[in-house]
């Protein structure tokens, strides 16, 4: 090996190391150089939720997928009903539809009743939203996920209420075009045709595509309609038909990738309510001075000091009651917003401020309330409390058979 001669480098090679790297062609300055932070990047892993892309190919078979199964062109022929055919115009087919007016097979049979389309024509839409740069995108599309598994259930989750993390998908805003598709009808009479033209009509201006996947506005304008009867040779009804469609497109490509983060935690919260024991209410403070040191006559001396003698504090039984009371109620009425108990608010001693709705906790099948969804909750003055909650930010109705609890400063 030590033998072995170097392989000469070819131009090519010379040329691409002489090259210096995009960003380093000219001068950067703060606004074209492209940041990253490292901050933002989240582990995909074991993420099974795909990065958003919308591609031309996915408009074609939003196409294809519209006249297989939601149109179903069919036509009547010697007596029996007859599924239309949908093709996609690859250049060898559309190629024998425009020279000789119809597609034949690999037998060189010409193929009738037949629908194929191909697209002709891509138009950038800036009338719409825009990215503002490729490079550096400031515009997103947000999608919250259902589930996190951050927010794994505990007690320890409800004792401190803890509100949840979410988590937040992002996509970049897309390009919105329109595509243009010639699409053309073959049959063996007039009458076939017709009735495959009324039936593309009739689902002009609407969105065509999969249930389950993309959808785009499609229209169309007008119809060519041209009947052929040559002798000796086949009769042909064709009808040329141009669709717009108002698509929109998100690549999947590098720089899409390095312009946006596609993944985002919220953060969680956890609340504590001011809670207190008797040993920290009852606190002791001795009157002796400590004992001397190096020779000084006490502590406070030695570091020139005035020590403050203090006495005990004494706390009201009352008070200390009231603040280690945690009474757990369960609703006894139900409504579609509204939760009866029945007990009483306890009264607070001087100098608290009187029981409401703050000295209160409540769950509804294990889940805690939002605070921000509760309305109200009042003592009624008869031996019971009503629980009010606004079911549009708490995102459901209560049923009659859920278990709803109350935590809190119950008589």
């Amino acid at each position: 090996m030590r033998d072995r001669k170097p392989i000469p480098r070819n131009q090519s090679q010379i040329t691409q190391d002489s090259l210096s790297p995009a960003y380093h062609q000219q001068k950067p300055d703060s606004s074209t150089v492209f940041t990253h932070n490292r901050a933002l990047e989240v582990s995909r892993k074991g993420d099974k939720v795909k990065d958003i892309t919308v591609g031309l190919e996915d408009i074609d078979y939003a196409l294809m997928y519209y006249f297989q199964n939601i149109i179903r062109p069919t036509v009547i022929q010697d007596g029996n009903l007859i599924k239309v055919p949908v093709t996609y115009g690859s250049p060898e087919r559309w190629q024998s539809v425009q020279a000789e007016g119809y597609y034949r097979d690999t037998n060189g049979k010409a193929v009738f009743p037949l629908i194929t389309f191909k697209r002709t024509n891509i138009e950038k839409n800036r009338s719409l939203g825009n990215k503002i740069d490729g490079n550096k995108v400031h515009n997103f599309q947000l999608f919250e996920s259902t589930y996190n598994s951050k927010n794994q259930y505990d007690n320890f989750s409800i004792l401190t209420n803890r509100k949840p993390s979410k988590k937040y998908y992002v996509s970049v805003v897309p390009d919105y075009v329109t595509v243009t598709y010639d699409v053309i009808i073959l049959t063996n009479f007039v009458e076939q045709n017709n009735k495959l033209i009324e039936a593309i009509e009739f689902a002009s201006d609407s969105y065509w595509g999969d249930f389950n996947r993309w959808h785009f506005r499609t229209s169309l304008d007008s119809f060519g309609v041209t009947n052929t009867i040559n002798t000796g040779e086949d009769r042909i009804s064709s009808t040329s038909v141009s669709l717009k469609v108002n698509g929109y497109l998100i690549a999947d490509s590098i720089n899409k990738e390095l312009a946006n983060s596609d993944l985002y935690y919220a953060p969680a919260q956890v609340k504590f309510t001011f809670e207190t024991s008797e040993a920290d209410l009852d606190t002791v403070v001795t009157s002796n001075a400590p004992s001397t040191a190096m020779g000084a006559t006490s502590f406070a001396d030695s570091y020139n000091m005035n020590v403050t003698t203090q006495q005990t504090v004494d706390i009201d039984t009352a008070v200390l009651t009231y603040l280690q009371t945690n009474i757990t109620e369960y609703a006894s009425s139900i409504t579609i917003n509204t939760a009866t108990f029945n007990a009483s608010f306890l009264s607070a001693p001087s100098p608290l401020p009187a029981t409401s709705v703050t000295n209160f906790t409540f769950f509804v099948n294990g889940q805690l309330v939002d605070s921000n969804s509760v309305t109200s909750f009042v003592d009624n003055g008869n031996g019971t409390c009503t629980l009010t909650v606004n079911t549009t930010n708490l995102q459901y109705s209560f049923e009659t058979d859920d278990q709803i609890i109350a935590v809190g400063k119950f008589a």
